[in-house]
């Protein structure tokens, strides 16, 4: 009797289980979405009807792909190639219209004052949940929220500070010199190369990250960067997929390697980590490198709060910092270098606009950094870059709660996208040539060429701007001074241009060019 009893409780509480998990899956995956679309539309915002599990995803990797099968016109105006499903939804239903990611809706927003909101309310307005196949690749300041994010900002922010940015530039120096001295050493007799100039542009920047935040070369940190570039494409492969429920739990090739490399990454700079802690604590002097400055700082503030269980950062949070350091150090300034070298071939009248001005402020002689302060072409040609091929393409916030935005109320479980590519080569915001090259419109500076609006925003905005542009951007002029003082360049014929997203925007088939050795003037 008793066994006929458990037997009975046990089935009872097996279907009571799969009745919750059933009610559940179809909330989530149907009911929830569908009472979101009707909240929605009664907002006055309009997109496609809610389709069951994918959304607009399978619409959305359709146009990629044929987007990705082919090179675009050589043109500036890359929306139609590289965000085409978010423009043909806003040219469809509106600016402030909806699309669906699986089955939760993200309500596309253009308007530089809501933009402005949401960036500024970043408590109201939080990052959504990291895609777990992102975490794999890393995580850090750039996903953290509340406390933890305020901590981490705090404990990071003296590493990249004005002070410490002066005396990282012979760094910045020595690496980009390495750069100019290969190049040097492949032209022909005829003071010329062609050559594919990503990937050396790739190592550069990896070469700078590395020896910024470690202290080592780029040969000692090889092995991270490729496998961190690895892990970049898988995560991009996987993306898509993850609002399939279970498949992130699947032991898939991919997931196995996303694993492997992960683990890989992480017992590398445990090692590096740990030497400097030792170091740290036996009294010798902190290295003026990136890790070196966050241990001291991390140091600091345990000491200063009390060295309690949630005070400063332990060796997993340092972790993720230095994999963020890694990814974002590298990413960030070498998509931003090759898009100023392409744009630069393609309108030769600013590339000599820039050297002029290089060879004017510096003359034969290595750059320093008043004078990349006081670079203005090379400043607006940044800008123009950073307007038309910005590194990331948009942003999303989630709505925890129900929010009040314009003369919305936005309910609790959409999404907000803010679209920056699409922001940047909006007419209406920017004049009839936002689609074109036109470094001049940032003459007199950022404010004065947005009116003071939010419709230029590469690095992020409000509260959470990105801590590192100071840092890129400094790279960037110093790696472009010294090939403007040494090389004039132009696009091959091998050259193809793709625009494409690999967590950034880089060019999909390389950056072939055609480099001149020119003659160096006096100051």
């Amino acid at each position: 009797m008793e066994a006929a009893w458990a037997t009975s409780a046990a089935i009872i509480m097996a279907v009571t289980v799969a009745l919750i998990w059933g009610w559940r899956m179809l909330n989530w995956l149907w009911l929830r979405p569908k009472r979101l679309e009707r909240l929605l539309r009664e907002q006055g915002l309009q997109g496609n009807p809610c389709r069951f599990l994918v959304g607009d995803l399978k619409d959305f990797l359709k146009i990629q792909k044929e987007a990705r099968s082919k090179p675009m016109n050589l043109s500036d105006d890359i929306v139609p190639h590289v965000f085409s499903y978010i423009q043909q939804s806003v040219n469809k239903h509106g600016k402030n219209s909806f699309i669906w990611y699986g089955p939760i809706p993200r309500v596309t927003l253009t308007d530089p004052e809501l933009i402005k909101d949401v960036l500024n309310k970043n408590h109201d307005f939080p990052k959504p949940n990291i895609n777990p196949a992102f975490k794999l690749l890393a995580s850090g300041l750039a996903t953290h929220e509340g406390e933890k994010w305020s901590k981490h900002r705090r404990i990071i922010n003296p590493a990249f500070n004005l002070e410490k940015l002066k005396i990282m530039l012979p760094i910045f120096f020595k690496s980009c010199n390495d750069l100019i001295s290969k190049w040097e050493g492949m032209l022909s007799l005829d003071g010329s190369c062609e050559m594919d100039v990503w990937p050396f542009l790739q190592n550069l920047a990896s070469d700078v990250i590395s020896r910024t935040a470690f202290g080592s070369s780029y040969e000692e940190g090889r092995r991270i960067f490729e496998l961190q570039k690895e892990q970049a494409e898988l995560t991009m492969k996987v993306a898509m997929k993850a609002f399939i429920p279970g498949w992130r739990f699947l032991p898939t090739s991919t997931h196995r390697r996303m694993k492997q490399i992960y683990r890989d990454v992480n017992v590398s700079l445990k090692g590096m980590i740990n030497k400097r802690e030792k170091a740290l604590k036996a009294g010798e002097a902190t290295k003026n490198d990136l890790l070196g400055i966050l241990l001291e700082s991390n140091h600091k503030e345990i000491q200063e709060q009390g060295n309690s269980k949630n005070v400063g950062m332990n060796l997993e949070d340092v972790i993720e910092e230095c994999k963020l350091f890694y990814f974002a150090g590298q990413e960030t300034t070498s998509v931003l270098l090759v898009w100023t070298m392409i744009l630069l071939c393609r309108y030769p009248d600013w590339q000599a606009r820039a050297r002029d001005e290089v060879l004017q402020v510096f003359g034969n002689n290595k750059p320093d950094f008043d004078g990349l302060s006081h670079l203005r072409i090379v400043t607006m040609i940044l800008y123009e870059v950073l307007r038309l091929y910005p590194p990331i393409l948009g942003l999303s916030r989630t709505v925890d709660k129900d929010m009040k935005l314009g003369n919305m109320t936005l309910p609790a479980g959409v999404q907000v996208s803010l679209p920056i590519v699409l922001v940047h080569h909006d007419c209406e915001l920017w004049g009839d040539d936002a689609k074109e090259f036109n470094p001049e419109r940032f003459s007199e500076g950022v404010l004065k060429a947005t009116n003071g609006r939010v419709s230029f925003f590469p690095f992020g905005w409000g509260p959470r701007i990105c801590i590192g542009q100071n840092f890129s951007i400094l790279e960037a002029k110093m790696a472009l001074s010294l090939i403007l003082q040494r090389f004039s360049f132009e696009l091959s014929l091998a050259y193809a241009h793709a625009p494409v997203t690999v967590i950034t925007l880089q060019p999909q088939y390389g950056a072939h060019m055609i480099l001149r050795k020119v003659e160096l003037c006096n100051k």
